[in-house]
């Protein structure tokens, strides 16, 4: 019998239909360490002048037969286990819709999507998410809205769109926020999406999603606001950018932003994981682990500086250490875009600007400024705010940033 408590059993917050997803990540592993090993057991052999295999990383005769047979079996016990549990994904399924998930089953597959979400997507893994719009942890559709959104409250015609950040979802949000902003007459909504995916992809679909919902909101539209956390606020610059460019309606409700602790300029933890690329790949015998540091997503490698747009990426290798090759987007014209950057630090310094930031986020990079002139974003002074001794994480709930956006979503700020 087992010790641990029932109540803390963390296998109760998965669901039937995420033993598929697990199963192909266990596959996938399997191979991927049988390549590295490998790979490194190649790269020795080399320096004693012994002749490789078919390829630069693959190993020859007995040895390389066993690798070889490593590899068909771990693929073929794979593909079974995943016919056999595709097979009973319906079953799954019905199991699953009568059992609500859960906050802590939604946070471990949001940083999963972070950390590896374009993988997921592109090998057809179950455990990708999906982007969807939410109120009150009810998936929005075009079938639902008007029941879903007035089962959460008054509808209003000013709803305010909340976007989170890498590796998270929006049930991490804190209901502070929107709780203080519902009374001025907003109607709350929010993105989940995965935020291992490119940023422009996300922007894309976000652009299309929008367009396709808001048409079939209740009443007509005043306006749409938002509130962006970290890599949020990228996803959106993209998605409003491909908006105006297709002339989407929405596109022209949007009167304010504020963007909470968005690196626009990048995050240099970022830059550092890019280092660790570098360093792998300098010698033979660590050339092969180097593919431990491309696991990190294409989310996670646009965070270097901070890229919104298919030209920053398209036909480069993400890897590669490069210098920044953004093209520059402004911030949208004729809305009113506000910043809170945040430091850990009690006052500001040279240190918390370029070092330290929110621990996440530097502060420049948070309030759009840039080393070179062209680049910096303009925001007013009027529209920034720096809170000290705050975190990055801290930004999703803190009364100071309530209360900041109170002064500048309230009755006096709007059009």
């Amino acid at each position: 019998m087992s010790d641990q408590p029932v109540g803390k059993n963390p296998l109760r917050h998965l669901r039937a239909s995420d033993l598929r997803g697990a199963a192909k990540l266990a596959t996938q592993a399997t191979a991927g360490v049988a390549r590295m090993a490998e790979g490194v057991h190649q790269s020795v052999w080399q320096t004693l002048g012994a002749p490789g295999g078919k390829g630069a990383e693959r190993a020859r005769g007995i040895t390389g037969l066993v690798y070889q047979c490593v590899q068909g079996v771990n693929a073929l016990v794979g593909k079974g286990l995943d016919g056999a549990l595709r097979a009973l994904q319906p079953l799954f399924e019905r199991i699953d819709q009568s059992r609500p998930d859960s906050p802590e089953r939604a946070a471990v597959l949001a940083a999963l999507n972070g950390v590896m979400g374009d993988h997921l997507l592109a090998s057809g893994n179950p455990l990708a998410f999906e982007m969807t719009l939410r109120c009150q942890g009810q998936v929005l559709t075009l079938e639902n809205l008007p029941a879903v959104l007035a089962a959460a409250g008054p509808v209003t015609a000013r709803p305010l769109l909340f976007i989170h950040g890498l590796c998270m979802n929006e049930l991490q949000w804190g209901a502070l926020h929107a709780r203080a902003l519902a009374a001025l007459g907003y109607t709350p909504i929010y993105l989940r999406y995965n935020t291992g995916l490119h940023t422009s992809q996300n922007g894309r679909e976000l652009a299309a999603l929008l367009d396709r919902l808001l048409r079939a909101w209740p009443q007509p539209l005043q306006a749409l606001d938002c509130v962006v956390h970290s890599m949020g606020g990228l996803v959106l610059r993209s998605a409003l950018q491909i908006a105006q460019a297709q002339s989407l309606p929405w596109a022209g409700l949007v009167q304010r932003i504020a963007f909470l602790g968005t690196p626009h300029h990048g995050a240099p933890l970022e830059r550092a994981g890019n280092w660790v690329d570098v360093l792998l790949g300098s010698t033979p015998w660590s050339r092969p682990l180097a593919k431990l540091g491309q696991l990190r997503s294409a989310g996670i490698t646009d965070l270097r500086y901070g890229l919104v747009q298919d030209a920053d990426w398209q036909g480069r290798d993400r890897f590669r250490r490069q210098p920044d090759q953004r093209q520059h987007l402004p911030l949208p014209a004729g809305i009113a875009c506000y910043t809170i950057a945040a430091t850990l630090a009690p006052l500001r310094g040279l240190l918390a600007d370029r070092l330290l930031g929110d621990g996440l986020v530097p502060l420049r990079s948070a309030l759009g400024q840039h080393d070179e002139p062209a680049r910096c974003l303009d925001f007013a002074p009027a529209r920034q705010a720096i809170l000290y001794r705050t975190g990055h994480m801290q930004l999703l709930g803190a009364p100071a940033v309530t209360a900041q956006l109170l002064d500048w979503f309230g009755p006096a700020q709007r059009t």
